[in-house]
């Protein structure tokens, strides 16, 4: 328990530092790339992919969250179905379903 603080306090550092793992580096790469492709009109907004996809899904089916793939300029949705994750990878441009991961 006393390093719980300890930990909390590197971690702040280390993020004002800007010294994060490579898989964080990369989100944030991802989600400036997002932003801005959807700025310049070439992607759709997550909300209206989320829009077109959720209702898609089986009832039941709880969505997680998204990442966002700046090489595939695809979104990939997660949701637990029955205490499996799904991933649904989603074309960004158009919002067509690419493909169905479980």
């Amino acid at each position: 328990m006393k390093n719980i603080p300890a930990f909390l306090a590197a971690l702040a550092l280390a993020t004002s530092l800007g010294v994060l793992p490579a898989q964080a580096q990369q989100s944030r790469g991802d989600q400036q790339s997002a932003r801005a492709e959807m700025q310049a009109g070439r992607n759709m907004p997550i909300r209206e992919i989320e829009r077109r996809i959720l209702p898609r899904m089986e009832r039941g089916d709880e969505y997680i969250g998204f990442e966002y793939d700046a090489t595939a300029q695809a979104y990939r949705l997660k949701f637990i179905r029955n205490g499996r994750m799904i991933w649904v990878d989603v074309d960004a441009q158009t919002a067509r379903i690419l493909r169905i991961s479980r």
